[in-house]
Order: structure tokens, then C-alpha cells, then sequence
């Protein structure tokens, strides 16, 4: 038997069989922020696993690929299937692009991932390890017992930003703006909750690039450059002469990946342990089950919702059409409830017996570069987490952002209890 979810939805009346399939909008922001796309991409992968989404008022028409194996084919043929320019399904703004190495195939892909996925090899992140702890430990230690806080601010973004901080070489005392910058990066401009216009985005962006170009101007002159990601663009074959945009293309590309995916997984952990209560009873009796929880944790959150390509060629998938120009949404947060390939996919299950079988990190040649590096942070957190505290108690709604591609959090209202043997 699974647990009995403890919240239940806002939006009570919302059913998403009752509306015509070729109504369904599924990149309404409102939908992720209620948390009730599960139902629809549920009725998708049933009725219309491959699903074309035409004439949307901002995006244009494309396909919806819900089901695990369909995900997989498309991120797995990049000779098929382009990332070159865009990861989302709104086109990019023509007056302010922002090429970056995700979106782009072979061979620029190639160069410019080499560049810098150093920072994220076996070796380094061995390194860092201790200092991740340490900084757990500070985050952890500094929290106050028995009253109300806000899990999102005071340890999701606090950890994830530090840690983004140490992988640029970013002044710490400013890395809030990293934060900032991915929330504005990402931001739906329609909902108005972090940027109002378009023409907010740019001006704050351009911020970004101005600061780190003065960073990218200090390393570049630098004869023995440091092990960060800037200095590493600065120094790299395919990187150091790079357009101004593209390097702010790029390092929108890294803090975006480096924050909000981490950093939203952190909350969604505390939030599925209190909605399934059994399995944060099983991990009190067994705190080894961190080890296989982390991935659960990341399979359930899907933090970013989709990726887009686009068809290189006219092609077949799933008895469906598909042509040359079309744009592709694989949605990686259908794919990993399909109970095709995953048991009781609804369920958070900390001991599964094959918990890497999910989509989050994607597949193929543009699979996550910090994959690891985001299961050691969520490792460490919770090995120091269960030394610390009986329970993490959810004391009210989980608030999500307002966003069809992020899938996260905003606030998270919880109550420490201390632990007492």
C-alpha cells in the first residue's frame, strides 16, 4: 500500500479529462504553479502520447512527447532532432538572443561542454566535498529550532548559491545576484511575480554580463588561470573569443543548471517526505536509504518540466508525422510517472530497486553536465540533515513558481524539530 498524500489540491474543480484533448494548453504557467499537470500528462500518455499542441498564442504549434521510451528515442537522436536554438518552446527574443552550448549541436556542442565539464569530474568533486559539507553543516547549524522558516530561503537557495559562488570563483558577498539572475532568466514574464517585461529581462541580463565580464577581463590576463568556470571559458580553445552574448548565452546556461535544478530538489525532498510520511519513517530506521532516496528525490521533482528540438527531417514517431521545422516539447516530468517503465510512478519510494531510471538529467550528448555534483549536494544535505533533526515538519501549502519550464518552488513553510537521541 503508498502512503495517503497528506495535501490536498487548491484547484479542487480543475479535471483535465473534461476538456477537449485539442484544448489542453500545457505550457499554461498556472497549471505547474497548482501542481495539476500530473492528471493531464497522466490522460496524454493514455490517450495521446504524442500530442500536437497547435496555434498557441505565444509558442506557435508542437508536438508533446509524454512517454518515457519516446523522450528517450528523441534525446538520444540529436542527428534527428536539433537543440540549435532554444531549449524552450518560446522562440528566442530576435533583438536579444542568447546562444548557449545546450542549445547547439555538433561539433560547437562538443567544444564548448569540453571546456568546461573539468569543473564536474570525478576528481574535483572529491575535492569538494569537504567543503560542501562544511557549508551544510554552517547552513543546518545556523537554523533556529521550533519556529516557523522558509526552507526555500534560508537552505535551498543559501546552498545552492554558495555552491554556485565556489564554481565561478564569484565574489561571495554578492551571490545573491546569481540567484537573482536565474530567477530572471527563467522567469515568465506573463505572471509578473519576478520580472515584468521583456525589456526588465534584458536590462538585468545585460547586469549579469557586465559583472562577468569584468571577471572574464581579470582571468583572461591571469598566466596560471584557476580551476572555475569562468576562468575555464576565458582560457578554452572554443571559448575565449566568444561573443559577448554568448558568453552570457553560456553563463546563463551554468548558474540556471547549477541553481534552480539542485536547489529545487532540496525543497521537493522536504516536501514528499511530509506527503508521504511511511517513507521518512523508513528513513529515520534507516538513514542508508539517503543513498536511493537522492535520485527518487530528483526523479519526482523533475525540475526542469521539458526540453525542446526541432525535426532536422521528416520522420515517424509513434505512428505520428513528424516534420522538417517542428518544434518537439519532450516532457520529462510525463515521462517519469510512466508506469510503463516505472513501478507505482506516483509514489515516492526511497528504497527503489533502480532509482537512476528516470529523465531528469536527460540522455544522450546533452545529458546533464553537473549531475553528480547535484546527487552529492543533495547527499550530503541529508546525511547532515538526519544528524540533526527528528523531523523537518511541513507546516503549510508548498508555493510553486509560476513557470510551465521550471518546476519549483518558491516557499516552503516548515518547523525543525530537533533530534533528541
Amino acid at each position: 500500500m503508498s502512503d495517503a498524500p497528506v495535501h490536498t489540491p487548491t484547484m479542487s474543480t480543475f479535471d483535465p479529462y473534461s476538456i477537449p484533448l485539442d484544448e489542453l494548453d500545457l505550457i499554461r504557467n498556472d497549471i505547474f504553479h497548482h501542481d495539476k499537470h500530473v492528471k493531464i500528462f497522466e490522460r496524454l500518455r493514455k490517450e495521446d502520447p504524442i500530442h500536437w499542441q497547435k496555434d498557441h498564442e505565444s509558442a506557435g504549434s508542437f508536438w508533446n512527447i509524454t512517454k518515457y521510451e519516446d523522450i528517450m528515442y528523441v534525446d538520444t537522436h540529436h542527428e534527428l532532432f536539433s537543440s540549435d536554438g532554444s531549449i524552450v518552446v518560446d522562440d528566442q527574443d530576435e533583438e536579444f538572443p542568447l546562444p548557449m552550448f545546450i542549445a547547439m549541436d555538433p561539433p560547437k556542442h562538443d567544444q564548448q561542454r569540453k571546456e568546461v565539464s573539468p569543473v564536474v569530474a570525478p576528481r574535483n568533486l572529491a575535492e569538494m566535498e569537504g567543503t560542501i559539507r562544511l557549508r551544510v553543516q554552517n547552513i543546518l547549524d545556523s537554523l533556529p529550532i521550533g519556529e516557523e522558516i522558509n526552507w526555500v530561503d534560508l537552505v535551498s537557495i543559501e546552498l545552492t548559491t554558495q555552491m554556485l559562488a565556489t564554481l565561478f570563483d564569484f565574489p561571495f558577498e554578492d551571490r545573491r545576484k546569481l540567484t537573482r539572475w536565474s530567477d530572471v532568466a527563467t522567469a515568465d514574464v506573463e505572471a509578473g511575480d519576478i520580472v515584468e517585461s521583456e525589456d526588465q529581462r534584458r536590462a538585468e541580463l545585460i547586469e549579469c554580463l557586465e559583472y562577468f565580464q569584468n571577471l572574464w577581463h581579470q582571468r583572461q590576463n591571469d598566466p596560471n588561470p584557476g580551476f572555475d568556470l569562468v576562468s575555464m571559458l576565458a582560457h578554452g580553445e572554443s571559448t575565449k573569443n566568444m561573443d559577448p552574448v554568448e558568453y552570457l548565452g553560456n553563463l546563463v546556461l551554468l548558474i540556471v543548471g547549477g541553481n534552480d535544478t539542485t536547489r529545487n530538489s532540496i525543497t521537493g525532498g522536504v516536501n514528499f517526505l511530509n506527503v508521504f510520511p511511511k517513507e521518512y519513517d523508513k528513513l529515520r530506521a534507516n538513514p542508508s536509504l539517503i543513498t536511493t532516496m537522492v535520485p527518487e528525490i530528483i526523479r519526482y521533482q523533475t525540475p526542469l518540466a521539458y526540453m525542446r528540438r526541432t525535426a532536422l527531417t521528416d520522420t515517424e514517431l509513434g505512428g505520428k508525422q513528424i516534420k522538417k521545422g517542428d518544434k518537439i516539447l519532450m516532457w520529462y516530468v510525463s515521462g517519469n510517472r510512466d508506469a510503463d517503465v516505472i513501478e507505482q510512478p506516483d509514489d515516492f519510494i526511497i528504497d527503489r530497486k533502480r532509482p537512476r531510471n528516470h529523465l531528469s538529467f536527460g540522455f544522450g550528448i546533452h545529458r546533464c553536465m553537473g549531475n553528480r555534483l547535484a546527487e552529492m549536494q543533495l547527499r550530503i544535505l541529508w546525511e547532515e540533515i538526519m544528524l540533526r533533526f527528528d523531523n523537518i515538519e511541513v507546516v503549510g501549502e508548498p508555493v510553486m513558481v509560476r513557470s510551465s519550464f521550471v518546476k519549483g518552488y518558491s516557499e516552503l513553510p516548515v518547523i525543525l524539530h530537533k533530534k533528541t537521541t
